[in-house]
């Protein structure tokens, strides 16, 4: 079994395949205090939990945008798997022509998405990433990573709101079913969903016309990809695993050579 984890800076998402099979996938904070036998021990306790054994794990794939966990993971790996992981980066194989300015600072999350987008949809197409940040990246007709736009995280933007406005509360990222809304909560409901669908299908209005398709295929994923793509227009597929299957599409790749 191939174990892939990708490290966001909110959370990181570990998954086990079997082949070419999701066997199963956990979800937990992000921790840069986390040592390698914590990390053993909670997913040992993941795997035993669905009742998958822990020894079959043959090899290991990370991707990272946290620079101090990695010492951590890179440990657990050697230690409880018995294997050097392989990590995103320079001299991994990607089989994607990077045209960034400098490629070296596009997040490793980012392109794992581009190969795994590509691969399935085609292209070109446009990847929206709901993360920590809500990253746009897009992908020429002929599979080459052009690059994107960044902008706040959801969940960031409505902390902030919280935070620097003394009177308004957390609120809960649901749908409010109105613009108008009657009441604080619901006002903020409706300004964070609706803004952000409407943040969504500008930036990629602009992105098409940019790539001179205005059909280019839009990619949703990352936590809150679902509720962000019910309201905007523009969202075409929501693809939850989008960032483990390009894990596992790169890992392949490395090996088959």
């Amino acid at each position: 079994m191939l174990l892939v984890c990708d490290v966001g800076n909110t959370n990181t998402v570990l998954g086990v395949y079997k082949g070419d099979k999701l066997m199963n996938y956990w979800r937990m904070k992000t921790d840069k205090q986390k040592t390698s036998d914590e990390y053993g021990m909670l997913i040992h306790q993941f795997f035993a939990y669905e009742g998958l054994d822990f020894s079959q794990i043959e090899d290991v794939i990370i991707s990272s945008v946290v620079p101090n966990v990695m010492h951590s993971l890179e440990n657990f790996s050697v230690k409880y798997c018995g294997k050097k992981p392989m990590v995103i980066g320079p001299g991994v194989k990607t089989g994607m022509n990077i045209k960034y300015d400098n490629p070296k600072q596009v997040g490793a999350d980012r392109i794992v998405n581009a190969v795994a987008a590509y691969q399935k949809y085609g292209a070109p197409l446009v990847i929206v990433d709901f993360g920590t940040a809500t990253t746009f990246c897009a992908i020429s007709k002929n599979g080459e990573y052009l690059g994107g736009s960044i902008a706040p995280g959801i969940q960031i933007s409505s902390e902030a709101l919280f935070q620097m406005a003394s009177k308004l509360p957390r609120v809960e990222l649901v749908k409010p079913g109105n613009a108008i809304s009657k009441n604080t909560v619901g006002a903020m409901q409706s300004g964070i969903i609706y803004g952000y669908a409407g943040l969504v299908d500008r930036i990629v209005d602009l992105i098409r016309a940019e790539l001179g398709d205005s059909d280019a295929k839009v990619i949703a994923t990352g936590g809150l990809a679902t509720l962000i793509a019910s309201e905007a227009r523009n969202v075409d597929f929501v693809d939850r695993f989008l960032t483990l299957e390009g894990l596992k599409i790169i890992y392949n790749r490395n090996k088959a050579d």
